[in-house]
């Protein structure tokens, strides 16, 4: 069987990283071969870029050796810059780690992935939709998850959970947090065969639980249909919305 690819994404601070935990024990404790991993920053070379996109430039990054580095404003990356970084880690992502674990037959699990390009840069920094999505996917080679968890919560609720220093994309104001939440619910309604909305305002114990009926009748459905229809990573199987997402 191929391996499955999932993701998670959502506004910073709906739990993310802590459902990731959740399911690759599930799936460790299942026998499977499990590769966690994020974007940006999932590769040597993404960590590298993660630094630029999270944290900007150094303003002492032009060859000055005698001045001391020091961080350069929000808006030292122009739009169309920081979509083709993120664009970058992914591709050097998917070809150095996502594709080769799914080649041999492992459950990749990904804290955000290419609808977080969409969300926040077309949502949130208004550029083309269509401009990011054939970005990501020519980065890609067209690679979509086959399940995409949306942990869906008010991002001025979802912020006050956050325990540590606020970065470029954190710091980015109301209206920003609140263009992209909804540019991830209109990502979640145009795709409900792939994306499965849950609400992230729930106890852990609650949306773990979603989570984890969902992915067992993913894998059921798999392991029924792989050998007759030689299912790939990608391909998208029934979701929706659930838990009192809007």
């Amino acid at each position: 069987m191929a391996g499955l690819f999932i993701s998670f994404e959502g506004v910073d601070g709906v739990g993310k990283t802590t459902q990731v935990g959740r399911l690759r024990d599930y799936a460790l404790s299942l026998g499977y071969d499990v590769v966690v991993t994020r974007e940006p920053g999932g590769t040597p070379l993404g960590r590298a870029l993660r630094r630029l996109l999270l944290h900007g430039v150094p303003s002492g990054a032009d060859g000055d050796a005698a001045a001391a580095p020091q961080p350069a404003p929000a808006a030292d990356i122009a739009p169309r810059a920081e979509a083709l970084i993120f664009a970058a880690d992914r591709a050097q992502h998917v070809a150095e780690k996502i594709r080769p674990a799914l080649e041999r037959g492992a459950v990749v699990i990904t804290d955000r992935y290419l609808d977080s390009s969409l969300a926040y840069q077309a949502g949130g920094r208004e550029l083309t939709p269509a401009e990011i999505r054939n970005l990501s996917l020519w980065a890609t080679d067209n690679l979509l998850p086959e399940r995409t968890y949306l942990l869906d919560m008010d991002p001025s609720q979802s912020h006050e959970r956050l325990t540590h220093s606020a970065d470029r994309m954190e710091a980015a104001g109301d209206d920003f947090q609140k263009r992209t939440r909804r540019a991830f619910l209109d990502l979640a309604q145009a795709e409900p065969e792939r994306f499965l909305v849950v609400d992230a305002a729930r106890s852990v114990e609650e949306v773990w639980r979603t989570i984890r009926a969902d992915v067992d009748a993913v894998l059921a459905r798999r392991t029924v249909s792989s050998s007759d229809t030689g299912r790939t990573p990608g391909d998208a199987g029934p979701a929706g919305t659930v838990g009192g997402a809007r």
